[in-house]
């Protein structure tokens, strides 16, 4: 009688990233063989999540970019399944801060051979984030981003672009209310960045990744008020030489209250995604522990604390 299978790997065939890569999914299947079954979905991966959670499979695959993996993680933090990632988006900064490689053959056989480990999640009014969570200016880059891979297709050269697309169309800063743990301030900034990837700070040479490992955020806030400010940093930023203390405040709360005055709502990146969401935005660390699959001999994957 033939074993059922244990994964279940979840694909939207229309995401963009499954046009880029045609045929990635059908290589990772083939790897899986008789262990794993396919769910294609359109939407929200998280529903798509919990009912495969719901269905008993105990390892689920999140085939997509860092938006899918997140969703999927939304749904499982707190539950006995596993997350396994099939990178298939532009940037994958979780399934690299895991160590598994961007290869997607190799990535199915990683999985495969890999070993379970539980780290702690970042949540936004309570729904959960991997990599980071911004508001101001990148969210703004991140709708100038989709615009340009609607017309031209998603290649990490178009994002920078669109980046700095956004830079030189750049208005005016966000006037806030900010409470970090216990202590409450009034602000004046163009972007807050909130980061719980070690393996993210890593790659633009940011500080804070020891912070990760004490289950703390790292938040940054820009000093730059003007276009020329924001090129400046944007250059320093790929050239990983960001000045601590003159391009961005650093801070390392626990917990986050974000209000920003005349404002009900505010457009939110949250890993990769562009939200609309109520103020005040509230983050902190999810009560539940996500569990989650590490490629072998893998001891220094940076996606957060054991």
């Amino acid at each position: 009688m033939p074993q059922k299978p244990d994964i279940c790997v979840l694909a939207n065939p229309r995401s963009g990233t499954a046009q880029r890569n045609p045929g990635a999914v059908e290589r990772a299947m083939a790897v899986f063989g008789d262990r794993a079954i396919l769910r294609p979905f359109s939407g929200d991966p998280a529903d798509e999540a919990a009912r495969a959670v719901a269905d008993g499979y105990p390892i689920i695959v999140a085939a997509g970019g860092d938006g899918t993996v997140a969703g999927v993680a939304h749904a499982l933090a707190g539950t006995d399944a596993a997350l396994a990632v099939l990178p298939l988006g532009t940037f994958n900064y979780f399934a690299r801060g895991l160590g598994l490689p961007e290869e997607i053959d190799a990535a199915a056989r990683a999985i495969l051979d890999g070993s379970s480990h539980f780290i702690a999640v970042g949540t936004l009014n309570g729904r959960v984030f991997l990599n980071n969570v911004s508001i101001g200016l990148y969210p703004a880059i991140l709708e100038e981003r989709e615009a340009t891979y609607a017309r031209f297709g998603r290649y990490r050269i178009l994002a920078h672009l669109a980046s700095l697309r956004t830079i030189l169309r750049f208005q005016k800063p966000h006037r806030m209310d900010l409470f970090q743990d216990e202590t409450r301030h009034r602000i004046r900034t163009p972007m807050l960045f909130v980061a719980r990837s070690a393996y993210q700070l890593d790659q633009f040479g940011l500080e804070g990744a020891d912070a990760i490992s004490d289950d703390r955020f790292v938040m940054f806030l820009a000093h730059q008020q003007t276009r020329l400010g924001f090129l400046r940093l944007a250059w320093r930023l790929i050239r990983k030489r960001v000045d601590h203390g003159r391009d961005v405040i650093v801070s390392t709360p626990r917990r986050i209250i974000v209000a920003v005055r005349g404002r009900r709502r505010i457009s939110v990146a949250l890993d990769g995604e562009k939200l609309r969401m109520q103020l005040p935005l509230k983050i902190r660390l999810s009560d539940h522990k996500l569990h989650v699959i590490l490629p072998p001999q893998n001891p220094k994957a940076k996606a957060g604390p054991s």
